[in-house]
């Protein structure tokens, strides 16, 4: 194994594709890519790419989802259905044009929830933008039945307080019904239905065999204390108010979750799904401006939260934000769950000024005994790394393009699914890489059936077969 640097194959894809060696110095400015260019390490493989369905080539890629032999991406004007179940060789079996950002997603048995999180004239496909200060106005979520994957159904509606950034699955013990986790923020004294303090989630219980009486069933106050009050430091050491979450990541097999909300992380009970409550909370008000996302390592004693500082519109991989602003923190959790702050991770790989570049959404590689990510960073690509040592994290393989066409482009999300890596890029569509690597070659082993990465599962540490949902 060569060791990691700036780019271990340069492909020029403006012309013959080709292989050059580069210098294994560490990243310098001078070593930006060119646009047009791929860069990866040795261990990284791309093994394909779809663009955007025509339907979808004005609006941008978030989220994905997985099932069976099908990945599900998420669009700010719908979603795509994909069928992965050759990764070299992945088909588009269709789309769907309802706009309503983001449309993350997640998926389980024949329905499909998408988050929308942009007020609406109505809750319709047809829909246009409207102001959140008509009364009349729609944000929230979107039920779909995929049964026929060609042909989704569009069943049901569900309006939430300050609509639908992100939702968190999490399955009913009594396999009969699914609860989403809905975070949203941002409330407004002249939203009529995002009033603050919006100190809460809301959760809706989805019976699974009657998704058309899928309702919310609770809206439990995660900050009685009002929450990080934040600061009016300048970009970029000021820290987000809390008024609400940005997400949540579920742990079931665990009864945690763990939710980044915006001016600090917290760690949650989840084992009675419809009264969350918290146990622990943390801040940084040092390094954090905007508590992004959550992600537990596989015996649930780690979990990662992210900082996207900037929003995800500004260029934060560089020598003047520093390597711990835009990056990921990792916290140990103790047996009466408690969570301690170990250390920072950033990407060491400067990106230009016109790149868009922050720690964003990512996922496990079950892997036997060791703690390794594989992880978006819009225009800084995807990143593959190992917290093993939760003091002591490092980079162990990445991918990347060149600078797109502003600060809006790259990476939304990048996770591992049956022994392939699949990117969600907001312009260039779906793409497939696998690692080859002796770190991560046990995760070949583990097969999972379903796959919503904000509902984490517990994978056998010796191969096997992932748990799925309760």
């Amino acid at each position: 194994m060569s060791p990691l640097r700036r780019a271990g194959r340069l492909l020029a894809v403006l012309g013959a594709a080709g292989a050059l060696v580069l210098s294994t110095t560490p990243a310098q400015a001078a070593d930006i890519l060119p646009p047009g260019a791929i860069a990866m390490s040795d261990n990284v493989e791309h093994v394909a790419n779809l663009p955007r369905p025509d339907s979808l080539l004005t609006t941008i890629n978030s989220d994905i989802a997985f099932q069976g032999d099908y990945a599900y991406v998420g669009n700010y004007g719908g979603f795509t259905i994909y069928d992965i179940k050759h990764p070299k060789k992945p088909k588009l079996v269709s789309s769907v044009l309802c706009p309503g950002s983001q449309m993350d997603v997640s998926v389980y048995g024949n329905l499909l929830f998408g988050s929308v999180d942009s007020s609406r004239s109505d809750d319709s496909c047809t829909s246009v933008a409207q102001s959140a200060a008509i009364k009349e106005s729609w944000e929230g979520i979107r039920v779909f039945d995929i049964s026929d994957k060609a042909n989704p159904r569009y069943v049901k509606s569900i309006e939430t307080n300050c609509g639908s950034h992100t939702h968190t699955l999490v399955p009913g013990k009594d396999r009969k019904n699914v609860y989403l986790y809905i975070s949203s923020y941002s409330p407004s004294a002249s939203f009529p239905d995002c009033q603050p303090p919006h100190d809460l989630i809301s959760i809706i219980k989805v019976p699974l065999r009657d998704p058309q009486n899928a309702s919310v069933v609770a809206t439990p106050n995660l900050f009685p204390d009002g929450g990080n009050p934040g600061e009016t430091l300048p970009y970029p050491e000021r820290t987000s108010a809390t008024t609400g979450c940005h997400d949540i990541t579920a742990f079931p097999d665990k009864g945690l979750a763990a939710g980044a909300c915006m001016g600090e992380g917290i760690l949650m009970d989840i084992r009675n799904p419809e009264a969350p409550r918290v146990l622990d909370v943390v801040r940084d008000d040092e390094n954090f401006a905007f508590w992004h996302s959550a992600t537990f390592n596989n015996r649930g004693d780690k979990v990662i939260f992210t900082d996207e500082l900037g929003g995800g519109g500004a260029a934060t991989c560089n020598e003047a934000i520093g390597p711990n602003r835009g990056a990921d923190a990792i916290f140990d959790v103790s047996r009466d769950n408690k969570m301690t702050f170990k250390s920072y991770f950033k990407i060491s790989r400067y990106q230009a000024d016109t790149e868009n570049c922050v720690a964003h959404n990512g996922s496990l590689i079950p892997v036997d005994g060791r703690d390794i990510m594989v992880q978006a960073w819009y225009q800084g690509g995807i990143s593959i790394w190992d917290f093993s040592d939760s003091s002591n994290p490092h980079e162990i393989g990445y991918f990347e393009r060149g600078p797109g066409a502003n600060l809006g482009d790259g990476y939304w999300s990048a996770y591992y699914y049956n022994g392939y890596i699949y990117g969600s890029e907001f312009t260039r569509g779906f793409d497939v890489l696998k690692i080859n690597d002796r770190r991560t070659k046990g995760a070949k082993d583990v097969k999972f059936d379903i796959f919503n990465v904000q509902t984490q599962d517990t994978y056998k540490e010796r191969g096997g077969h992932g748990h799925g949902h309760w």
